[in-house]
């Protein structure tokens, strides 16, 4: 293109040649620029809230999972610390989209209260206008009317001395049944029942579909091939895992139960194999070693990663609080404390 030609364009005076050149520039800014446009924006993001269980630890708080999808972002489970969680990554507590519950223990919901109220009373905490969107388990819906009722005077006194509105402390709750419970804006929830026990019924895992691209969470489980071919080409597989000591089962019943309602690092290890998941994760874990006797001992990653790797060789992490995966074409995992610890060796 001769100079001064893209300034005869805007007066009219543009050569013929110089149009062919600019078609030739504007085909080839579709061909490259356009389509990473549309892999930005399908791309699904997926963070760990918390990876614990009931013990109260300020590194590993208890179960969460945030799902973001197009405009949508999903909580699933709100365990202690969920609301802190999600202030240390800049989300606003009351633009959740909406929250699933994968069964009652507490350690699933005892920070459902925080997020609702917290979310509720303004920015930069979230400023929720609207009733907060919760599905779960039968019981859902009699747990957010007992909350209501718990929490009235404080929701009376707020509206009347703070002038909050009545529908941003409102629950639209549903509870439900396996099948497809949640569907907008290109975003599918799928639950799937799972075992957590006899008398843990029902408990949910859930299966997340968007542009293509999936992702399930087990909620927890013991072993249960329904999570498996849920996750058959999965891009991402979140699992529960719990490791007790042999010697504290064999002596203590207590141990003993939890270990009969989770799944061992073995048995996860078949589901990642018949599964076959893009990357396999990690999350709700249960690590009780027996010398000495130490729920908060730190979790031993390597002895969680060598009994899975008896039957699975795939891709495998042991996730931990505010790690996230990116899911477009492939998986890509973002860990600040990995890279926090990495800058401090610099």
């Amino acid at each position: 293109m001769r100079n001064g030609a893209i300034g005869d364009l805007f007066q009219g005076r543009s050569e013929p040649r110089s149009w062919f050149w600019i078609a030739k520039l504007l085909l080839l800014w579709a061909i490259i620029v356009l389509p990473n446009f549309e892999a930005s924006a399908a791309e699904m993001k997926v963070t760990l809230l918390g990876t614990g269980n009931p013990t109260p630890r300020a590194d590993s708080f208890s179960a969460s999972t945030l799902v973001e999808a197009g405009n949508q972002k999903l909580l699933f489970d709100l365990g202690r610390g969920t609301a802190i969680r999600l202030f240390q990554k800049k989300i606003p507590l009351g633009s959740i989209t909406a929250h699933f519950l994968t069964h009652l223990h507490s350690d699933h919901v005892v920070g459902l209260p925080d997020v609702w109220l917290t979310g509720w009373i303004g920015a930069p905490f979230g400023a929720r206008k609207s009733p907060l969107v919760i599905f779960g388990p039968a019981g859902t819906v009699d747990m957010t009317r007992n909350l209501t009722k718990a929490f009235a005077e404080d929701i009376r006194i707020r509206m009347a001395d703070e002038h909050y509105p009545a529908a941003g402390v409102a629950f639209s709750a549903k509870d439900i049944e396996p099948g497809l419970v949640y569907e907008h804006d290109g975003v599918r929830v799928t639950a799937i029942e799972v075992n957590h026990g006899e008398l843990i019924k029902p408990a949910f895992g859930y299966v997340i579909d968007y542009d293509g691209k999936k992702v399930v969470l087990s909620g927890d489980t013991k072993y249960d091939e329904r999570i498996a071919e849920s996750a058959r080409g999965a891009d991402l597989l979140i699992h529960e895992v719990a490791i007790i000591d042999p010697e504290l089962v064999k002596a203590n019943p207590m141990f003993r139960d939890i270990q009969n309602h989770h799944t061992s690092p073995e048995e996860a290890g078949r589901i990642f194999s018949i599964a076959k998941p893009k990357l396999a994760v990690f999350s709700h874990i249960v690590f009780v070693p027996a010398k000495p006797l130490a729920t908060d001992a730190p979790v031993d990653g390597d002895q969680l990663v060598r009994r899975t790797r008896t039957g699975y060789e795939g891709p495998l992490t042991v996730g931990r609080d505010m790690m996230s995966f990116v899911v477009s074409d492939t998986v890509r995992v973002l860990d600040p404390a990995a890279d926090a610890s990495a800058q401090s060796r610099q």
